[in-house]
Formats: structure tokens, C-alpha cells, sequence
């Protein structure tokens, strides 16, 4: 429950800073607008509803924008009461950021999507709206054509940008196209502060934003001892063609059941079911666990010159003075964990 105005103000209390603003704020761009016009940001919208406000949208609204947070809102404007959600993207279906996941469920309660367009200009309950292409390169370009699209509101999904008003005024920041320039080691040009997630180049995704939290305390360590952390080169991709799949029993797919009907489009009620604690196991029992040992013991087993050694369930030893190279470990390996690389003589 502290603000931090300027990180300069905290140096010098702290061992190390590690800086991780997310991009919490909404884009936006410039489109002439008459003075009646309804437009409003999806982020700030949607942070509104989590807090209990209801907006009055209208009955035709606009969302303009093509990534899951134009879903998102959307979805949202549906029930809040507007009997129709329309977004409006430049470019096509195939191009769209959003998950395909979430734009088939919007389709499935009724959200309309408005491909290669363009919102031009805002006056009251009209936009105009002018029709794109794509160039060989996949990029749209205007075709001069346009249209009108009546709509109550306009809601701007144009992606969302990091707050960086707490180092803007620090001199050993850089900071360039939104995001902070950091080293390999996650450090910003100040001794000490570190900084990850959306606010430095990276794809802006949950998973990105916790490895970086999970990396940054690497560096943060090593960096308190003295020294550089050097992360552990990275296993292969576990192929197909390295598992051994007969090993595995057949456990039928489960699926997450759907909430469906009226209430699915006009409640807050969770659309995608959980599972019960018996489909679950099933459903996890589906997992070959690729490229990483889970103990199966196959290797210990199958190794006809006792080379492998059993130290704890999971955990083993390849004693190499004794391994003949005959592959069978690897071949009997179910999750193509073991690979087979020639000595240096």
C-alpha cells in the first residue's frame, strides 16, 4: 500500500529493486471525434465492472480492436445489456491477436466481427468506418471506401501500455518504444534496480511475466553475491519421434462442460465449467510428461551392464565407465528424457 513517485527516492534503502509494472493502461489513438461522441477505454471499462460499476453502454456498441481484451469487453457489453457487440478490426480473422478460443465463444454468444475495417471518425451515434486490404507483406492498407456503422458507443481495445511515471525522470533509464532497455541479466542502467514483465521487450503473457519473476531472482542473487548468473543451457524439444508412447495407457479426454442458454450471455456466472476431482485425474493422467523424467524406473531396469544407479525414486546416476553405449535406456525411455551423444575421444 506504498507508492513509489520516483525509484531515484528509493535508492540506497535497498540491497536491489526489481521493477515489475504491468501494462495496465489503455492505448489509445487519435480519431476525430464530435463533441456528443461516447468513447471509452476497455481497460478502464473493465476495471469498472470489477468493481461493481455498470456503465450504460447503449444498445449498439463498438469495440474497437482486435486482442483478447477487445473480447473481453465485448463479452462484457453483452451483459451489460447492449443487444448488440461489434468488433470492428483491421485486418482479418487469421491475423487476430485474441485467442481463438475466446473469439469462438464470443461468436457463440452472438458478438459480430467486422473484418479489414477501420474506425475514421466519431460523430454521435455514427461512425464512419473505411474498408482495409492487405498488402503482400499482411499489413493493411486503405482503400478509400467508406461506411457508416451506427453504434451508441465506442470502446478503444487497442492493446495497453506499462506506467512508467515512477522512472520517466530517472537519467540511467532508457527507455524506448514504451519499455525499459534492460541487460541480460534483467538489469536497467541503474546499479542495482532490475526490472521485468510487460514494461521490458517481451511477449506480454502470464507465462512470460512469471519465468521473469522466477529468472530475475537468479540474477538478483547472484548479482547480492558479487558474481553473474549463467542460466542452464536448455533441453532439446522432446519430438515425437524420441517417446515411446505404447508405455502409456489410454485415459479417455475429458471435457470441461459449458454453461449455456440465456444466462450464458446475460450473468457474470463462469461460462467454462472446472472439472470434478475424479474427470481431473483422468485428465491429468493424459499427460506424457515430454522431455522430463518422472521416476518410471525403465532405464534402471532395461540397462543390461547395472550403469544406472538409483539414488532416489526420480533421481539416477549413469555411471559411464560401465555404459557400453548400447541405447536401450534411451530407446525405453517413455518421455524421451535420456539423450544419446557421442564421446569425445
Amino acid at each position: 500500500n506504498a507508492k513509489v513517485e520516483n525509484v531515484e527516492d528509493e535508492l540506497g534503502k535497498w540491497d536491489a529493486i526489481f521493477l515489475a509494472v504491468g501494462a495496465h493502461i489503455g492505448r489509445r489513438t487519435d480519431i476525430p471525434a464530435g463533441e456528443s461522441a461516447k468513447i471509452m477505454d476497455a481497460v478502464s471499462l473493465l476495471q469498472g465492472v470489477e468493481k461493481g460499476e455498470s456503465p450504460m453502454l447503449g444498445r449498439r456498441v463498438v469495440i474497437y480492436g482486435g486482442g483478447n481484451t477487445a473480447i473481453d469487453v465485448a463479452r462484457t457489453a453483452k451483459r451489460l445489456g447492449a443487444l448488440e457487440a461489434i468488433i470492428v478490426y483491421r485486418r482479418t480473422r487469421d491475423r487476430m491477436p485474441a485467442h481463438d478460443s475466446e473469439v469462438a465463444e464470443a461468436e457463440e454468444e452472438g458478438i459480430m466481427m467486422r473484418w479489414l475495417s477501420t474506425v475514421k471518425h466519431v460523430d454521435g451515434g455514427t461512425l464512419t468506418i473505411e474498408k482495409m486490404e492487405l498488402d503482400d507483406s499482411g499489413f493493411p492498407q486503405p482503400t478509400g471506401e467508406f461506411e457508416e456503422l451506427g453504434a451508441d458507443s465506442l470502446i478503444m481495445a487497442l492493446g495497453q501500455e506499462a506506467d512508467l511515471s515512477l522512472i520517466e525522470n530517472s537519467s540511467g533509464i532508457e527507455i524506448e518504444d514504451g519499455v525499459v532497455k534492460v541487460s541480460d541479466q534483467m538489469m536497467t542502467g541503474i546499479e542495482g534496480v532490475f526490472a521485468g514483465g510487460d514494461m521490458v521487450p517481451s511477449e506480454r503473457t502470464v507465462t512470460v511475466a512469471i519465468g521473469h519473476g522466477k529468472k530475475a531472482s537468479r540474477y538478483i542473487d547472484a548479482y547480492l553475491h558479487g558474481t553473474t548468473y549463467t542460466p542452464a543451457p536448455k533441453h532439446a524439444d522432446a519430438e515425437f519421434s524420441r517417446m515411446t508412447p505404447w508405455y502409456y495407457a489410454d485415459a479417455p479426454r475429458q471435457v470441461r462442460a459449458k454453461l449455456e442458454g440465456a444466462r450464458r450471455a446475460s450473468t457474470f456466472d463462469e461460462v467454462v465449467q472446472g472439472l470434478d476431482e475424479e474427470s481431473a485425474l483422468f485428465e491429468a493422467r493424459r499427460c506424457m510428461s515430454c522431455g522430463n523424467c518422472f521416476g518410471c524406473d525403465n532405464c534402471f531396469g532395461v540397462c543390461p551392464d547395472n550403469a544406472i544407479v538409483k539414488i532416489t525414486p526420480g533421481e539416477y546416476e549413469f555411471k559411464y565407465d560401465y555404459c557400453k553405449g548400447c541405447g536401450l535406456c534411451a530407446e525405453e525411455c517413455p518421455c524421451g528424457a535420456i539423450s544419446m551423444v557421442p564421446e569425445q575421444v
